[in-house]
């Protein structure tokens, strides 16, 4: 009885799953098959392969330069990325590893940093790069997101888990702070690096609002201002849109799984 009893369980557990993972993969499975599809067949809702991905893929291409939207849209997630990356790591591997009086409210403040929306913020941010004249460049889409409030938490979060004995050894050994942080600290957390790296890739490829304020050039546009665009058209080519979504979503699907299981390690707290 506790043998069936078991196997109606994970019977259960296993259709659950395959439901939730159906339903997970369907919009993806709808957005490759709507890119090889005119826009009529998309709107009538046909699911099955058509031939018309080559002719989306023209006239994408023909409406947009799709190389300099990438180029654009990847410059602007990878120095982001590491630079963000690099200043947040230091910041969190300081507020853990140095002591100092006021060191928890600094810390409190910045975490409180957290709760405030966006929307909030998108004024005074416009002024000052207007003040630095930043408008209109990558630059002024990079700046505002290098320090990560939330990736400073990441890093001192994981940061207790690093080893103290290791940072004791080469500070006997003579290592200066900055030598210990380059040379053993960053080395011992690479997972833990590669999951923040994955998870700011991925937020500043899809952010949308700040580059639709910022940026004004054709020429200087990112991938999700080009989807926007496409589908606020007065006759919208959902075939096309299709296309540039796929498109839009390969490259963070291939950062994800490029860097999997580094991102599991990290996300779990593991150092090696």
């Amino acid at each position: 009885m506790t043998n069936w009893t078991e196997k109606f369980r994970m019977a259960g557990v296993y259709l659950f799953l395959g439901v939730m993972a159906f339903l997970s993969l369907f919009p993806f499975a709808w957005m490759v098959i709507g890119a090889t599809n005119t826009s009529v067949d998309v709107t009538k809702g046909k699911f099955s392969l058509g031939t018309a991905l080559l002719d989306n893929v023209a006239k994408l291409n023909k409406t947009f330069d799709m190389a300099q939207i990438f180029w654009n849209s990847g410059k602007i997630a990878l120095l982001g990325g590491f630079a963000t990356l690099m200043i947040s790591s230091m910041a969190g591997y300081g507020f853990e590893v140095f002591s100092s009086k006021a060191r928890e409210r600094v810390y409190n403040g910045l975490l409180l940093t957290l709760m405030i929306p966006f929307a909030a913020l998108m004024i005074p941010l416009f002024i000052l790069m207007a003040q630095f004249d930043l408008l209109d460049t990558h630059m002024g889409v990079i700046l505002p997101a290098l320090a990560s409030a939330y990736i400073v938490f990441y890093f001192r979060q994981s940061t207790k888990a690093f080893p103290s004995e290791l940072r004791e050894a080469a500070r006997l050994d003579g290592l200066k702070e900055w030598q210990i942080f380059l040379f053993v600290y960053m080395p011992v957390m690479r997972s833990t690096y590669a999951a923040a790296f994955v998870i700011i890739f991925m937020t500043a490829w899809n952010n949308f609002l700040w580059p639709l304020i910022v940026l004004q050039s054709t020429e200087l546009k990112t991938i999700t201002l080009v989807l926007s665009s496409l589908g606020s058209a007065y006759f919208p080519d959902f075939g096309v849109i299709m296309v540039a979504a796929v498109l839009a979503t390969l490259p963070t699907l291939v950062v994800f799984f490029a860097m999997q299981r580094q991102f599991v390690q990290g996300m779990l707290g593991s150092v090696k």
